[in-house]
């Protein structure tokens, strides 16, 4: 194949940097079945050898788009040009992250987890992606460096408030390290997925959102690593409708 060829969807010209949404034609086949309706970045435009034109995309919400680019490792898909949908170029993309956090299997550790898919039920606007990271630290840490002005972390955090107690919290500006986020001396570890930890290996790969915010809930004194209960704490379970309240409010002013 050659790259750098010229191809237009529905009056939009294909470049690197186009968003399309996916609309594959394989129907049953398992890949397809997976892309249909997802959202990619065209990174480049290929034509083969009878003269066939195919796009070379990047999902956007695949935390393996940033491996590599062009020839070496990351996830890349090959697609028709009649198997994407061109994307308005003058609304928002990429805006915001909302990021769910925390182990289900933790009790009120899972309440970010609990949030985000709340979240999910309703409307969400254009440029703001919600996506329940649970556990996977890795994923978190290529999404933190895909582009994003703002992301919104969602966890348990114990801070010494009542349990259920929710709070905003944004680092300290002199902290570039993110070292403890910054937020007033708490300790933010999401039993394992240290979100400070992930801040630092994503700055280290790349931009960071200029922006991050932590939603947190106090979880209640029963809850440690060794629990082993997929329910919130009345209290804890309480305060998801509040958190999905504060960051939806908070998406209005990013948004604006």
């Amino acid at each position: 194949m050659t790259g750098d060829a010229r191809a237009v969807v529905d009056g939009t010209e294909m470049v690197p940097g186009s968003r399309v949404r996916l609309r594959p034609r394989g129907g049953a086949d398992i890949f397809d079945l997976a892309l249909v309706g997802r959202t990619a970045t065209v990174e480049r435009v290929e034509e083969d050898m009878e003269g066939g034109l195919h796009l070379v995309v990047a999902v956007d919400d695949d935390p393996g788009r940033d491996l590599g680019a062009r020839n070496q490792l990351g996830h890349r898909f090959f697609v028709g040009l009649d198997e994407v949908e061109p994307l308005p170029v003058d609304g928002p993309s990429r805006k915001v992250l909302v990021a769910g956090i925390g182990n289900v299997f933790h009790g009120d550790d899972g309440f970010g987890v609990e949030v985000v898919r709340r979240m999910a039920t309703r409307p969400v606007p254009p440029g703001v992606d919600v996506i329940d990271f649970g556990i996977r630290g890795i994923d978190l840490m290529y999404a933190l460096g895909d582009g994003y002005e703002t992301a919104v972390l969602v966890d348990a955090s114990a801070r010494g408030h009542a349990p259920g107690t929710v709070s905003l919290i944004e680092p300290d500006a002199g902290d570039p390290d993110g070292v403890g986020f910054g937020f007033g001396g708490a300790a933010v570890d999401a039993h394992g997925l240290d979100p400070a930890k992930v801040l630092r290996l994503a700055g280290d790969n790349g931009r960071v959102p200029a922006r991050i915010l932590l939603v947190a809930c106090e979880p209640s004194s029963q809850t440690t690593d060794a629990t082993w209960e997929m329910e919130l704490s009345p209290p804890v379970g309480a305060a998801v409708d509040e958190a999905v309240r504060l960051i939806e409010g908070l998406l209005a002013k990013e948004l604006a």
